[in-house]
């Protein structure tokens, strides 16, 4: 099915969008992919939210078998979406290795199969099995038989490919192994009422992976609930990020720090000052009270409980 693009190409108008996932959700029906048309008949910003999309529909098999929150689900079929019209004809010219972005920040998919001979493209070791099932306008939707990524089944933490700026492999998750416990950290957090520093962990946990590939331990300092969850992404970033101290340091251990000592957290260039409050001889990060210490630990982490978010100005500055 083809039809003429927007006339605005920055944005698809609305009965656009609705004209397209109608469309598309028709055709997902007929190919027996049901829960994906579903929901892309009801949400279809979720899918088509720039000028251009392509959708993986996942197989009713393999979604019958998704059981995590809403939040994670709706990331889950973002993750499956590229914010590229991407026909068959443009992803088997594309080499193995190859990354293509999707709606979720800082996660991409990987071309892990091209035969050109077949005409087949496997994504993420997934093949694409109802190729170009759906091609109108500045859409395109294939049928893929499983997920992308494995979920999480403590917290549902999306794997993924860890690309360079050259949209080229930099590290598959499938062939790393993570030395900290990043999936039980953010589900215990969640669990211990730190739920707005676990969803903000959760969302820039690729990053830090990136950057820290070869972390073997971390000290979180986690806040209680506030509103910096529905900050910037920039500054979100910057904020989790001051949390963490790519060590392991128990209560015990940084009481016995030198006066004043300061250590590096994951904001490059930046550090926390581990003080005692003089008043009530407390200990402090960056003039915050421990209030809950050890109170989460592994071998390899630790959480303590402080008394509010450590600030962080708009030029990245931590007080």
């Amino acid at each position: 099915m083809k039809n003429s693009a927007p006339k605005n190409p920055l944005q698809l108008g609305h009965s656009i969008r609705h004209d397209l996932a109608l469309n598309a959700s028709r055709v997902l029906r007929i190919h027996g992919f049901n829960a994906i048309a579903t929901l892309l008949q009801i949400s279809p910003e979720l899918f088509l939210s720039g000028p251009e999309s392509t959708i993986f529909a996942i197989q009713d098999s393999a979604m019958s078998n998704v059981s995590v929150p809403p939040w994670v689900m709706k990331q889950l079929l973002q993750y499956h979406t590229s914010p590229s019209k991407l026909p068959m004809q443009e992803l088997i010219k594309k080499p193995h290795g190859s990354c293509l972005t999707t709606l979720v920040y800082d996660k991409n998919l990987m071309i892990t199969k091209n035969d050109t001979k077949t005409g087949s493209v496997e994504i993420n070791s997934v093949l694409i099995s109802h190729p170009d099932m759906f091609l109108e306008g500045p859409v395109s939707v294939h049928g893929i038989l499983g997920l992308f990524s494995d979920i999480d089944q403590d917290w549902g933490i999306i794997q993924s490919p860890v690309c360079n700026s050259n949209q080229t492999l930099f590290s598959n998750p499938n062939e790393r192994r993570d030395m900290v416990e990043w999936a039980r950290i953010v589900q215990l957090l969640s669990s211990n009422g730190f739920v707005s520093f676990a969803i903000g962990l959760h969302s820039v946990l690729n990053g830090i992976l990136q950057d820290y590939a070869d972390l073997s331990s971390v000290t979180i300092f986690a806040p209680p609930n506030s509103g910096f969850i529905s900050s910037p992404w920039p500054m979100l970033y910057k904020i989790v990020r001051s949390h963490i101290l790519p060590n392991r340091f128990t209560y015990l251990d940084l009481t016995s720090l030198p006066k004043n000592n300061s250590l590096r957290n994951l904001v490059p260039g930046e550090h926390l000052q581990i003080s005692t409050n003089k008043f009530s001889r407390v200990l402090v990060v960056n003039e915050v009270e421990i209030t809950l210490p050890d109170i989460l630990s592994s071998t390899n982490f630790v959480i303590h409980g402080i008394s509010r978010a450590l600030e962080v100005h708009s030029d990245g500055f931590i007080s």
